[in-house]
């Protein structure tokens, strides 16, 4: 054979070595080694020690396997307690619902609302809480006659959620400190009233 002739079977050789040796190394048996016709048990412990060595021997019984650690169960997302007023209209046009949601500790106000008034309103929603905490947010209401919502910022209930309430005022927008109040929707209070 001339040297190019084995440059090239040697560079062949290893290719397929290169290639090869990870696939087999790689492989997992299927079960145990068979055992060659008149072939000792001493035969075996070799041919399963160089197994072994290659992270490819006789399989682990089931029962001797080792099982995978148990995974914590995913956390239960709390509930949604959600308590509303009335729905109200005024002769005007606007219609409002107020309700007071909590979820674990987060409490909040939301108000649904339909302007048909045919202008622009200004909506005031506030949370009142224990302690005479408030929060308040400006919700403008845009003079189209589609439902929409608005809703305080979340916060951390001080005491029991039911001890909270909300209301919602609606009235004319821009109009200065003489704006007529349209309507005011409020969420149940804690005796079951709505306003």
């Amino acid at each position: 054979m001339s040297p190019v002739n084995l440059r090239v079977v040697g560079l062949g050789t290893a290719v397929t070595v290169a290639v090869l040796l990870p696939l087999v190394a790689m492989a997992r048996p299927t079960g145990d080694p068979v055992r060659p016709a008149g072939a000792s048990a001493e035969g075996d412990a070799k041919a399963g020690g160089l197994l072994r060595g290659l992270g490819l021997g006789p399989r682990t019984p089931a029962s001797a396997a080792p099982t995978a650690p148990a995974t914590p169960a995913a956390p239960v997302a709390p509930e949604r307690v959600t308590r509303c007023g009335p729905e109200l209209a005024s002769p005007e046009g606007a219609e409002a619902q107020t309700c007071v949601l909590s979820e674990g500790p987060d409490v909040w106000a939301r108000t649904y609302y339909r302007n048909a008034t045919g202008r622009r309103l200004d909506a005031f929603l506030t949370l009142m809480g224990p302690g005479g905490r408030t929060v308040q947010v400006d919700c403008p209401v845009p003079a189209q006659d589609e439902p929409g919502t608005c809703e305080t910022p979340r916060e951390r209930a001080r005491g029991a959620a039911t001890a909270y309430t909300a209301v919602a005022e609606f009235a004319g927008s821009g109009e200065g400190g003489s704006t007529p109040l349209l309507l005011r929707a409020g969420s149940n209070t804690a005796d079951g009233e709505g306003s």
